[in-house]
């Protein structure tokens, strides 16, 4: 069988490539399958649901976390006192938990940032 054409075409004989359909073409795939930025690639996808940036500093993360541990402390202290006994002394035992944390917290914040500790007290 004889083809009428080369295979490959010619250089010669192909068409000048247009770059504005090249352009919307690179648009288009960019829109549909996004590229992962340097970023991202270098970093290992993580299994968890959230996660906190790497670029917030230790006395933030500690007065949020002090922040928290307080919350649960009073959600913890007006449950207890809607329950009976087993139950009651089962949620002050974690209100203990939460209290010993906020203990912990509070000194590590201590360590970071003294002086902004003693100026707040």
């Amino acid at each position: 069988m004889f083809k009428v054409t080369p295979n490959p075409p010619d250089a010669s004989n192909a068409a000048p490539a247009d770059t504005r359909f090249q352009a919307a073409a690179q648009r288009a795939i960019y829109h549909y399958l996004p590229q992962p930025d340097a970023a991202t690639a270098s970093e290992k996808p993580s299994s968890n649901l959230f996660s906190v940036s790497p670029h917030i500093d230790t006395e933030t993360l500690l007065a949020n976390a002090a922040e928290n541990l307080e919350s649960a402390n009073q959600m913890a202290a007006t449950l207890a006192f809607d329950l009976e006994n087993p139950h009651r002394a089962i949620i002050l035992g974690i209100q203990q938990l939460i209290d010993l944390s906020a203990l912990l917290v509070d000194r590590a914040q201590e360590h970071v940032a003294p002086a902004a500790c003693t100026a707040i007290a």
